[in-house]
């Protein structure tokens, strides 16, 4: 798993919730969260989609063993991953909401990157500020 990030719950109530939030986002495309959680959701997604560019039998087994639904690993190879074929990373975006109201615990929207357009200005912004 990438990163540290503990997140406050054990290994398995940690690993068990970033499946399911990695699988309603490639469902959905979008989902509202922790600035944290994105993070590693960010990190987890954009490696499986990374495995459904080669669509081999081997990356749909590890996809079915990471993703949880079966329907939506479908989608990450016949939908998702043909979209991105001709780029390498940065799949996902995160943007702040700002600070939820009950905890003050900052909030952002993580969603998939749609055109191709926006992935090129993402690579641009990337090469740009190093």
């Amino acid at each position: 798993m990438p990163g540290t990030r503990k997140l406050g719950r054990a290994s398995d109530h940690r690993m068990a919730m970033l499946r399911a939030m990695v699988t309603y986002l490639l469902e959905n495309g979008k989902i509202e969260t922790t600035v944290t959680r994105a993070k590693e959701v960010r990190a987890l997604t954009e490696k499986m989609i990374t495995v459904a560019k080669d669509n081999s039998l081997n990356a749909k087994r590890q996809a079915l063993a990471f993703v949880t639904k079966e329907e939506v690993v479908k989608k990450l190879f016949d939908e998702i991953a043909p979209k991105y074929k001709d780029v390498n990373g940065g799949y996902c975006r995160i943007t702040k909401t700002g600070p939820r109201r009950g905890d003050a615990a900052e909030m952002c929207i993580i969603e998939l990157v749609d055109d191709k357009a926006a992935v090129e200005e993402t690579k641009k912004a990337k090469k740009a500020s190093k």
